[in-house]
């Protein structure tokens, strides 16, 4: 197995993206922010609320879709590939128009591999982002039944971020991790596509969100 190695561009692409995928998130989840700012009578308030909730995203946003793309490249290189985190700076800007305009479109870039691979490799490949979603949704869990506020409160949008990043990834279409899992393995692909897809699903209706 080669070492797991990060080039500087790398590093700043997944810390650009990481950071501007949260702001984009907390500018979702704080419709109206920027025009109650202007009329506000304490902004400081908003700015402290803005900044709590940015680092709610951080830790549950944030934290999913980063060890999503670091589970994909962690496994590329298991097999012997040359993979590398890309940011897509043309989504994330996109990322962040569509939040203040009230609804949230996120592509924010993708392990790229290269070498000679087989189908089952492949798929293994795209697998290892939804179940590293899955598994943070595990490890959130205890917290947010257990843990006292705030907390709790984080951890639980922790579970629903990362059902939802699950769930939406094992779509099968374009491309998303889904796609590729189906075209290895049907069987595979149901066995982690439907849960993953039923919680995601009650995990935005549920309370978490």
């Amino acid at each position: 197995m080669r070492s797991i190695r990060f080039t500087r561009r790398e590093l700043f692409d997944l810390l650009a993206a990481w950071l501007i995928l949260s702001v984009a998130f907390t500018l979702f989840l704080n419709p109206g922010l920027f025009t109650r700012w202007s009329y506000s009578p304490d902004p400081g308030v908003l700015l402290t609320a803005f900044g709590e909730s940015l680092v709610t995203t951080l830790l549950t946003v944030g934290v999913g879709f980063m060890l999503h793309e670091l589970a994909h490249k962690v496994v590329a290189i298991r097999f012997g590939q040359v993979a590398a985190f890309q940011a897509d700076y043309g989504m994330l800007f996109l990322a962040l128009v569509s939040a203040m305009a009230g609804f949230l479109f996120a592509a924010p870039g993708a392990v790229v591999h290269r070498g000679r691979i087989t189908l089952r490799e492949s798929g293994l490949i795209a697998l290892a982002g939804p179940v590293t979603n899955l598994a943070l949704a595990l490890v959130f869990a205890p917290l947010a039944l257990f843990a006292g506020t705030p907390i709790a409160s984080v951890a639980s949008f922790g579970v629903t971020i990362n059902l939802l990043l699950a769930g939406f990834n094992m779509i099968p279409y374009g491309p998303l991790d889904g796609r590729t899992v189906l075209r290895w393995n049907r069987g595979v692909y149901l066995a982690v596509a439907v849960p993953s897809i039923v919680l995601a699903v009650a995990g935005l209706l549920g309370p978490g969100l």
